[in-house]
Parts: structure tokens; sequence; C-alpha cells
């Protein structure tokens, strides 16, 4: 077995709305059935006792190796706590050759599962060991290096539950939720508002006292030393016993608390000073270590903290008690679960000695032992919910404490007996105010109910009923996906919103080009997505970019399909008949969101099918008004769009909207039949949204289709009183809706220049000239600059095979080039002529013509 191609599908593809490993993998004849293979099943089974039930991938008993690496793949993840159940194993039409998908939570632990699985497989077809553990260990080690940590975690399954989509920016902890101009971020337990001065303050902890004592809140008197013997000055003039700790540290790192001695300070001071220069000495306040954790300006939940600690029985040692504490499976070594590992350290060792213990005591039976001073829960502490029990006094000093400083997210520690009497009755403070709180203490404490801090947050975030989403309007189809795209973008920016819009010319957005080349894949998508100035989103989507990573989003608004045909990208990526091409196509329209609609062309029954497949609405459009579907569709109050007198008609139940084709210059007064359809899609799409009736119209009858504004779409020329007419059509579908279009425009003389994408079946390419054979005078042909995988000549071979038998073509030349064939081209025509240029290079042919036109 082979694993020959590897790609991670990121977003809803062909085969599932989840991301996903797929792998084409190569079987040797033998293993295209695992009965063949003697005690193959027997020794997979010993290796990985949980593999679970193998099953054919058909209707045969046969079960290739393909699938048990599949199965194997989904199976290790799932044994290493990855959330995941879709996997499939499909066979190619070439013997031996299978597609296998299976789903991951994580890109990189899918990857590690597939080569783990395979290893499996070739250890139990060799009857050679594989270790089971080792694997298995691997793979939860790197799940819980990449996998959300519990506070960014639950912020991101609180927006999930409000339908709110996330994209994680980092494999640390930054995500951005929403889209474009709605789009919101945050950094663990920090959000985007939060300005760098006010955690700038936060951690400059003797500031941070000062503004929260000019606000009246209660704080422990102390300042920065720049030495020991100043340490100990300050400890004098405010009163034994201190606290000595960094001026801007966190997690509780180098902090020692109840300081009575001087040689005490003096070993608080060097163990502060192995993380901050700067080291502040304040008054200790004796009491209960509280952190309430406030977000906007409420208080949403409250912790006591509690340090590490052990209790005795009277048994085991100190070093036993504290390995049977660490035993808990919530305890891990970093932030991933919900406490942390008491750390046997010589902090721990000195905290030991002041109790007069050692590692090897045994304590008495019911005696607590502390092993830190400081209570974080990133040191081994526990937390107890004391939420329901915070006094108004107390919540109120919190929240003043953090709006003094500034902070969005604020974990506020303070000191003192109890949390249900104001601070400033006990002689308490607060002690710290943190920026980017860790949330682990509320979410799951160590005693009493966790709290809903991740949805807090994002409520802080969004108000009630948004979900940060912004219009996508997905466009796919064989022919017109470029030209539809833009006149949407057209007709949203009419109306007044600010668009993206990613297609086979460019990115743009608010009709500026920020990237140019081929843009209609899923990358192009995510960088519209995340652009800030974008209110809609209108992204042409092509099937290689599905092919190859999937969709950018989750669920679009709109989904617009024009048309499915017969002769384009046939047999590339295994898609090898019109129906595997419509599966992939209509992938947009399995994702339209359950309030959007599918924009379906009724006049094609395999995209009117895909109305079967959609969650949301369908809008229908077609010239003709009264074929079946659409007569069926419109009865039953459901949106039509159609052709009627030569009027553009909208109909949705008493709905009507009616707009003259004369309005709209696209369609040449109706003549060119695959402009209207454009338009019919496009007002459909923008209809769908519920752009303005006015602002479509006002749309339709401002958008020209010149090179500008839609390159290589149908452009229009006048070259010495000739007609020229520029376009990138390059399948049959296409060079049929050309000629039908010219057909309508006069021309005494009729030229075609034109070349073949080589990545198209032989028939395909003969077929454009079979076309053109029998509506041009003259035909020539050029080499492309790119023959994408053929030899040379060999297109224009098949070019010239399908002017054999053609009925109007009587002159046939070759060149070499495609601007010096334009320049032939250009060469021969006269006043009243027509000539039908099929660029390549859109831009460059543009600019080449232009040029041309320019010196004439």
């Amino acid at each position: 077995m082979e694993v020959t191609r590897i790609r991670a599908l990121r977003g809803p593809n062909l085969w599932s709305h989840h991301t996903a490993i797929e792998a084409i993998v190569r079987c040797e004849p033998e293993e295209l059935s695992i009965n063949e293979l003697a005690e193959f099943e027997a020794r997979l089974r010993a290796l990985f006792p949980d593999i679970g039930p193998l099953q054919a991938t058909g209707h045969d008993d046969a079960i290739p190796m393909a699938r048990i690496l599949e199965l194997s793949t989904l199976a290790l993840q799932a044994q290493a706590g990855c959330p995941v159940t879709f996997s499939r194993t499909t066979p190619t039409l070439e013997a031996g050759l299978f597609q296998v998908v299976v789903e991951y939570s994580e890109e990189d632990v899918g990857r590690l599962a597939l080569r783990l699985a395979e290893q499996l497989c070739t250890a139990a077809r060799n009857n050679t060991a594989f270790d089971l553990g080792a694997a298995l260990h691997q793979l939860r080690e790197l799940d819980e290096d990449l996998r959300l940590g519990p506070s960014t975690g639950s912020i991101v399954y609180a927006a999930v539950a409000r339908n709110i989509p996330y994209r994680r920016l980092t494999s640390g902890s930054l995500v951005t939720f929403g889209w474009g101009s709605k789009q919101r971020k945050i950094q663990a337990a920090e959000m985007d508002g939060t300005s760098a001065i006010a955690e700038a303050i936060a951690q400059d902890k003797e500031l941070t006292k000062k503004l929260l004592d000019a606000a009246g809140v209660p704080v422990p008197l102390g300042r920065t030393a720049i030495d020991v013997d100043d340490a100990w000055k300050i400890a004098c003039e405010i009163g034994l016993p201190v606290v000595v700790k960094p001026k801007d540290g966190n997690q509780g790192k180098g902090v020692t608390v109840n300081v009575t001695s001087r040689e005490q300070l003096a070993a608080a001071y060097l163990a502060a000073s192995e993380f901050r220069d700067d080291i502040l000495v304040e008054r200790y306040l004796p009491g209960n270590d509280f952190r309430l954790l406030v977000v906007g300006n409420k208080l949403v939940a409250a912790a006591r903290r509690d340090p590490p600690q052990v209790v005795g029985d009277g048994t085991h040692t100190v070093r036993e008690l504290v390995e049977q504490v660490n035993k808990d499976p919530r305890r891990g070594s970093g932030h991933a679960t919900s406490l942390t590992k008491i750390r046997f350290d010589d902090i721990a060792l000195a905290s030991l000695a002041k109790q007069g213990y050692d590692a090897d005591t045994v304590p008495p039976k019911g005696g607590r032992v502390i092993l830190r001073n400081n209570a974080n829960l990133s040191t081994g502490g526990s937390a107890t919910d004391v939420t329901d029990d915070v006094h108004p006094e107390v919540a109120a000093r919190a929240v003043a404490a953090a709006q003094m400083v500034g902070l969005d997210i604020c974990g506020v520690d303070v000191v003192c007996d109890s949390v249900l009497k104001p601070i400033e009755e006990q002689n308490g403070g607060v002690v710290e105010v943190n920026a980017a709180p860790g949330l682990r203490m509320h979410l799951s404490p160590s005693f009493g109910k966790g709290r809903a801090v991740g949805e807090a947050i994002v409520s802080a975030m969004f108000a009630d009923g948004e979900d940060g989403r912004i219009p996508i309007i997905a466009v796919t189809g064989t022919n017109g996906k470029t030209t539809t795209v833009r006149l949407i973008s057209h007709l949203l920016t009419t109306s007044g919103l600010r668009t993206g819009m990613t297609n086979t010319d460019g990115v743009y957005v608010e009709g500026r080009q920020i990237d140019s080349g081929d843009c209609s894949g899923p990358r192009s998508a995510r960088n519209v997505l995340s652009h800030p100035d974008v209110d809609a989103a209108i992204f042409e989507t092509a099937r290689g970019g599905v092919l190859r990573e999937g969709l950018a989003y989750d669920r679009c608004k709109v989904a617009v399909v024009t048309n499915i045909g017969t002769g384009d990208h046939l047999g590339l990526n295994y898609i090898t008949t019109v129906e595997d091409l419509a599966v992939l196509k209509r992938v947009i329209v399995q994702n339209v969101a359950d309030n959007g609609v599918a924009v379906l062309n009724a006049a094609d029954p395999i995209v009117a099918a895909m109305a079967s497949n959609c969650t949301g609405a369908v809008a229908f459009f077609a010239v003709d008004g009264q074929l079946p579907n659409m007569a069926a569709h419109r009865v039953q109050g459901h949106r039509v769009v159609f052709i009627e007198d030569n009027h553009l008609v909208a109909i949705e139940g008493k709905l009507t909207q009616k707009i003259s084709l004369a309005d709209i210059p696209i369609t040449r007064n109706g003549s060119i039949g695959f402009q209207v359809e454009n338009v019919m899609a496009s007002v459909a799409a923008a209809w769908a949204i519920n752009t303005p009736w006015d602002a479509i119209r006002t749309g339709l009858k401002t958008f020209v289709n010149d090179s500008d504004n839609a390159p290589g779409r149908f452009n229009v020329f006048n070259y010495k009183g000739a007609t020229l007419i520029a376009d990138y059509g390059h399948n049959p579908d296409a060079i049929t809706a050309l000629v039908q279009a010219v057909q309508t425009m006069p021309g005494k003389r009729r030229s075609v220049v034109i070349s073949g994408a080589g990545d198209r079946r032989d028939q395909d390419i003969r077929q454009q000239t079979e076309i053109l054979g029998s509506a041009f005078d003259q035909v020539i042909l050029y080499q492309d600059q790119c023959q994408r995988g053929r030899a040379d000549g060999e297109v224009l071979a098949l070019l010239r095979e399908g002017l054999k038998d053609a009925k109007r073509t009587t002159e046939i030349q070759e060149i070499n080039g495609e601007f010096i064939a334009i320049d032939t081209a250009l060469a021969t025509l006269k006043d009243g002529d027509l000539c039908l240029i099929l660029i390549d290079q859109v831009e460059e042919a543009l600019a080449h013509i232009a040029k041309r036109i320019a010196e004439a």
C-alpha cells in the first residue's frame, strides 16, 4: 500500500461538513481484500484491539487495505481523545486506487494519525511490532499542545453555541470571531478592545496600586525596592509581615508571602529577582485569597484560592501524598486541564521547612501541610466557587479596579477574611489586577459549580441576537461565474454596502484590487473575511479550491449555481462525469444557512435538482417562466426570476418587480443570452439578502461590462470600424453561448482567434473548434503560453482536428504566440467585420488590444 497524496480539507468539502484529511491510496492486487491476506485481521486486532468492526466499502464483502487505513486513522484519533466520528473510503475508476477521507479536530494530529495508521497496517501486513501505547501517547501529547486551552476554549465554545463563526489565527490562543466589519478578536482572555496602555498598567503593580488608591479601592501599602537593604527598609516602614514579588510578574512566579524576618526577606528577594529586576515589597494582608472576575462592568465569577496542600493520613510521607494528589485526572502539567499538578521543588521544600517537615516526613492524620504560600492554580493551588457569596460592595470595588486600569476582562485579586462583607470592614485589600486572567478556576473549580464565563465574554463582544456574520454569497457553475460575482458586487455596492469580492482576476475590497491572479479559492476568501472594511462578501467558487481545501466558511447566506457544463475540467482530480461535477458544485448549496437562499438555474435539470440538497430557501431563475419547475415554484409562493416581454420579472407570492432589459446595458437589450442569465442570477442573489429594489435597478443600469470592470467577459471594442469582442471562454458550453451572442451582432466577415487549455479532455478541445467552424469564416489558432501538461503542438493539433468538417470556415492559420495571433487577426479586419478573440493572458491581452486600438 502506498499513500501518494495528502490534503487537509479545512472547511466543508465534497465529503462532509467536517474538517478532514484526504489521502490518495494505492493498493497492491493482493491488498484489494484483506480476506486474501492470511491472519491479517487477527494480527491487526492483536496490535490494536480497539479498532472496532471492519466493514466493507461497497456492495461486496471485499475490504481493501485502504479501508483499514481509514478505520485505523479514525480509531487512533478517537482513542487519543479527539472528538472525531466521520471517515470514508471511495474507489476511483483506476483499479487499486482509493480516496480515503478521515475527520480531524486538529490538522497536525490528523496527519500524524494517518502516518501511524500506515505504520500499523504495515506491521499487521508483515507481522512486525507496533507500539500502540507510544503511538497514542504521541497523539495525545500533540493534541494537548495544539488544542485550545480551557480559558480560550470556553470562549470559543460559547461563540459556537451562538452560531458565531471563529478562526484560529495562530497555533496559540489568538482567535477571531465573526467576519469582515463585524469581527472581534481575543488573545486568551483578553479582548481586542483592551488597550496596550491598560495592559501595561496592569503589569506595573506599583502604578496599579496608585491608581486604585486614587479611586478609593483599598490596597496594601508598599513600593519598589532597589536592593535587599532597601527592601528590608521598606518592610520595616510598613511593618512585618510583608509580601515580596516581581513588580510586573504573573501566575504567582517569584512571589513570597508572609515574610517575617530579614533572612526570609533576603531569600524572597533572590527568588523574585530570578523573574524581574524590579522587586515590589508590600504589606502582607492576612486572610483568604480571592479572585474576582470582571467582564465589562459586571462581576461574573468569584473563587477562593487555596495554596497547594496535602492532608496527612499518618501513613504516607509528604512526597507520597503529593504523588497521590497529582493522580487526580483534573491535574495536568500545563494549562490544558482544570487543575495543575503540585510541584515538588525548592520552594515547596522551603515551605515544608517552615513547618518543620521535609519530603520524607509522615505528617499526622488530619494534619494540613502547605506546599506553597501563594494560591495560584498554575502552581498547584485549588479553587472554591464563591460567586453567590460576594457582597455588592466587594463586587463594586472589583469593577472599579478593572475600570480604573481600563481592562475589559480583569482578574482582581483580593485578600480578606470573607467576601460576605465589605473589604474595608476587614482591613483587606486588592493586591493585584490582572489582564488576560486564567478562567480555569471559574470554569471547573475544585469545589462548587462552574460559571459561564465564556458566555459572559462573548456577550460583552456581541449583543444579543448578533452572530458576527456578514452576508456571504458564493457563486459557482461552469460559465458566467466571474461576471455574476462582479455584477452582484456592483449591486450591493450601489445599495451602500462595502463589498469584498474574489474571482479569477483577483481580490477586490471596495472596488480596489488587493491581490491579482486566479483568486477563486478558499485562501483568498479567508483574506476577504478577515478584512475589517467588508460588509458583504461575494466569492467565485471554483472546483479546484473546493477539492484542494474545502470552503473558507461554515455557512453562506446565498449560493448561486449558474449552470453545469458537459465539457469543463472533466477527467481531473477523479471528477470524471457531469454527475461528479454536479456533486462537487453543490457543496455550496449544501452549506447554505438555514435562513439563507440557494439561487438555482431552473433551465438546467442538474442544477435545479440541487434544490433538494438545500436546508434554506430556493430561488429559481430561467428565461422561460413557464418551465414546469418554475411554474410549480411560483404557485407555491417561492421566488422566481424570469424574462417576459423583454422585461426581467421577479415574483414571490403577490410581490412582483419588473425591469426592462433595455435598462440593463450588459444584455444589449436582451440580445446576449448568457448575460441575461447572469443578470437573473445576480438579481436573485441581491434580492436574497434584501437589497432594496431601487438599488438593484440603479446597479443594473450603471454596470458596464468593459475591460476595466469585467476583464475578459464579453468586452466589446471598435477597431477601424470593425467590432472586436474579447472573452475568456474556454469550454464548449462557453463557446456555444458566445457563438449565439455574436450571431445577434452585425458582421460582414467573421473571424475568431482561439487556443485551448491543455488540462481539458481531447474531445472537449476538439469540440470548441467544431462549434466555431460553423460560425466563422476565418479561424486563427495559437498556442497558449502554458500547455498545462501537454506536449508542444498537441493542443493545436486537436483544435485543427475539430475544424476538418467545418461548414463555414474557409481559412485556418496557426500562430505561435497569443499577441502575434491577435495582430494577425487585426491586420485582416475591414470596416463592418467582426472578430472574436478568445484570450488566455487576460490582463496582458486586453492591454495589447487597447494599445492597438489607440495606435489605430
